[in-house]
């Protein structure tokens, strides 16, 4: 109890904090932006000193089951939206308007299955790492394929969100402090890597639920101020947005156009069934509820939020449009410039500066810290096949894969830099996507089907798939005429491991229902 208080009287002295500092700002340094860093990770420190007491490599991997299920939602939710989402979705209107909805209504759909069709197995069977399903349905090598799919995807996945974000914080804070780049990677992991350490799971779920009130506290403040500039009141934030031609919807119209509505919503639901229910990051915060009921209730109440939510960021879009066509100020070549050249390029008050700071810190680290801690519990479970060692012998092997892993998303994130080619960077992104597909193509055969597979073709098959629709996508013009693919290429791409799972299935061989 007295934790719980505790973080709860942090959260609100923070956010009162912040506010009342901005308020009276009128120069904003580099020098001021790292001490709210150093502050907000000060807090992330102090939850975990709290939360990591008495942990053990049960709590590092499932929180010992006895985690709050609004506390899990809260936290999912500050997993979920990364820096990259922070800053892209309000610039998403300018070319996509509201289309985004239609894909969030998909999302409810896939969290609805995920609740009723994933969850169940996943407790039904008492798992840690959702990917042993794999190995007890098909065999040693499907499981360890599953395992790898997630730890690629993860890995670049994360290394590019924080790379984004550490990028932005370089330009505007420690290039003028002449702080060099790999030192400001670095220093970011380190300093994650040893507020997870200990904890895992169970301190991941109270930073992550501090910092998406964080977060969500600085969008909200942000469009307040933006509209303040605007000389709106609520009514009239209401009217504007209502108003703008920015804040269509719907999209029924072209089939061939990627806002096509069936093509967002069924694609917003199967993103979420691979990308929450299929991931390893997602699902052990739900394995850390004390029950399957309670994981269910967390996932309704999850998927619920992410509309107001995601209403919030785009509605804060269309203020900044207003803004700028109101100042005469020319829009940005990227849409996801349009947030950070008007928050941090002195057009509003001081205040903005630093919500805008505070909000990239809280969404880009709530989804590293979780990435982190998910990648050591996959790494140490599924690939190191750890089930047989002591508490003792288990606790050193986790300790080193999570300083292994956490070396690793530095080195790549390097990487990245010394490309200097963003268009290089986002292959690299989109490639590392296409590796959900499978996923998805695989757990769907397991579930829906009672065929079993020769276990050393799922390898071969896992990477014909995405290859296959690499080159469907690149060459749709040609093949399909004017159709162009959007996010519906995972339909695609688990669609032709389903497929390909079919054909090489053994045939007379069936299994029990687990």
């Amino acid at each position: 109890m007295f934790v719980k208080r505790f973080i709860g009287v942090t959260v609100f002295v923070l956010c009162v904090f912040f506010s009342t500092l901005a308020a009276k700002l009128t120069i904003m340094s580099a020098i001021l932006i790292l001490a709210v860093i150093a502050l907000y990770f000060l807090m992330l420190f102090v939850i975990s000193y709290f939360t990591s007491k008495n942990s053990n490599n049960d709590t590092f991997f499932i929180g010992n089951r006895r985690s709050p299920w609004y506390l899990v939602s809260i936290a999912m939710i500050g997993t979920s939206i990364s820096g990259v989402t922070f800053i892209s979705v309000p610039g998403w209107v300018l070319t996509s308007k509201f289309s985004y909805l239609q894909m969030v209504l998909g999302y409810l759909l896939g969290y609805f299955v995920v609740a009723n069709v994933l969850l169940p197995l996943y407790y039904r069977l008492n798992l840690t790492s959702i990917y042993t399903y794999l190995e007890t349905r098909f065999g040693l090598l499907t499981y360890k394929t599953g395992a790898s799919l997630f730890l690629v995807s993860r890995i670049i996945g994360s290394a590019f969100r924080l790379f984004i974000v550490s990028n932005v914080l370089q330009l505007a804070v420690f290039n003028v402090l002449g702080i060099p780049f790999w030192v400001t990677v670095t220093l970011t992991v380190v300093l994650i890597w040893l507020y997870t350490r200990k904890g895992g799971v169970r301190t991941v779920l109270w930073t992550d639920a501090f910092q998406a009130v964080a977060m969500l506290s600085a969008v909200g403040l942000c469009a307040y101020y933006i509209a303040l500039d605007l000389n709106l009141t609520f009514t009239g934030i209401v009217k504007t947005i209502s108003q703008s031609p920015l804040s269509k919807v719907w999209f029924f119209d072209d089939v061939n156009q990627r806002f096509y509505f069936w093509k967002q919503f069924l694609s917003g639901a199967f993103i979420t069934i691979v990308m929450t229910g299929l991931d390893q990051d997602m699902m052990q915060k739900n394995l850390s509820c004390r029950n399957y009921r309670d994981a269910r209730k967390n996932m309704y109440w999850y998927g619920f939020a992410f509309l107001p939510i995601n209403l919030l960021f785009l509605s804060l879009g269309v203020l900044l449009y207003t803004f700028a066509v109101q100042r005469g100020l020319p829009l940005p070549a990227h849409s996801d410039d349009l947030f950070p050249m008007i928050a941090t390029q002195g057009y509003l008050p001081q205040a903005v500066v630093v919500l805008f700071f505070l909000g990239l810190i809280a969404a880009a680290y709530s989804s590293a810290d979780s990435a982190l801690t998910a990648l050591t519990t996959s790494f140490t479970i599924d690939i190191l096949n750890t089930k047989d060692l002591d508490d003792a012998a288990l606790s050193r092997v986790r300790q080193w894969v999570h300083v292994f892993i956490s070396a690793l998303v530095v080195l790549i994130i390097l990487l990245f830099n010394a490309f200097k080619d963003r268009s290089v960077i986002d292959a690299i992104f989109t490639v590392a996507g296409y590796t959900y597909g499978p996923l998805l193509g695989l757990f769907a055969f397991g579930l829906f089907t009672r065929y079993q597979v020769t276990d050393w073709l799922v390898p071969i098959i896992s990477l014909i798939s995405p290859i296959s629709c690499y080159l469907l996508n690149k060459y749709s013009y040609t093949l399909l005429g004017a159709y162009k693919f959007g996010f519906e290429l995972i339909l695609v791409n688990g669609a032709i491991t389903f497929l390909l799972l079919f054909l090489a299935r053994q045939r007379g061989a069936r299994v029990q229902k687990i």
